[in-house]
């Protein structure tokens, strides 16, 4: 736990210095130390933010406690463009150890992250369209909430993700990927990441193969051999979204969409620090 926490420090500490991101000397917790909270509890609490601070103060990683409210201001105002680089930083530690030398292999899923039972939508405030509303094909139901898309390697760790409201197309998603990946590597996806004119861009430009699995009335089918290889390599991501999804509360407790969205960040991310 020890080591969790000092790496998850360092980690910030190392990235805020970098960014060159200057804050008032008076403050009782510097930006590092409020992002360690939140990933701390991300890790370690369900995502408890009051637990994290009593913890790192009761145990002398920290001097200072701020209030409830204060913490939750500070940690929004970091912003999710620093969380996503202090995500893509670790992602490019994986893409370098990421086994396989002339072809490396990647998968490309998604899983739900509800925000509320089906039965309390029209309660829920933190959203409130009908465009998040999903549906689970494995499980024959309807969720309301998000679905987060992932780009994982061989070994299960994260290198990419978006979240996208839970009723989005899976394609639309998949166009928004920036695909950073070595040449010649191979992209399995589910079928519902089917779209011909990406796979022959990708191909083209960056030499990348992306090879979802085919649906029955595809122009594009692949060998059986090849589809049974699809089959247990992408079992590794289901593996990936199981262990993340673990570090999830029963309900994951947010007032506002922001929060909601942050929350999830924060637990992909203190699930990548463990890997490092």
């Amino acid at each position: 736990m020890e080591d969790m926490i000092t790496t998850i420090f360092v980690l910030c500490d190392e990235l805020l210095k970098a960014l060159n991101i200057k804050e008032d000397p008076q403050v009782k917790m510097n930006n590092a130390e409020v992002m360690t909270v939140g990933l701390v509890a991300a890790y370690f609490f369900v995502g408890h933010h009051e637990r994290s601070c009593q913890f790192m103060v009761e145990h002398n990683y920290l001097k200072n406690l701020l209030s409830k409210s204060r913490f939750n201001l500070r940690l929004h105002n970091i912003g999710e463009p620093i969380w996503m680089l202090l995500f893509q930083v670790i992602a490019q530690t994986f893409k370098e150890l990421n086994p396989g030398q002339e072809c490396q292999e990647y998968i490309l899923d998604s899983f739900p992250v509800p925000v509320c039972d089906n039965i309390r939508i029209d309660r829920c405030k933190i959203y409130k369209q009908e465009e998040y509303r999903g549906y689970i094909a494995s499980k024959k139901r309807y969720f309301y909430g998000l679905r987060v898309h992932m780009l994982v390697n061989k070994s299960g760790n994260p290198i990419e993700f978006y979240h996208a409201p839970g009723s989005y197309n899976d394609v639309k998603v998949l166009q928004s990927f920036c695909f950073d990946l070595p040449s010649n590597s191979l992209v399995y996806g589910d079928k519902a990441y089917n779209d011909y004119q990406l796979e022959d861009l990708l191909k083209e430009s960056a030499k990348i193969k992306l090879k979802p699995l085919r649906k029955k009335n595809s122009k594009r089918k692949e060998s059986p051999c090849f589809e049974y290889i699809q089959q247990v390599t992408r079992k590794q991501v289901e593996t990936c979204f199981s262990r993340i999804t673990n570090l999830f509360p029963k309900s994951i407790h947010a007032v506002t969409s922001k929060g909601f969205e942050l929350k999830i960040i924060l637990f992909i991310i203190a699930f990548c620090i463990q890997f490092l």
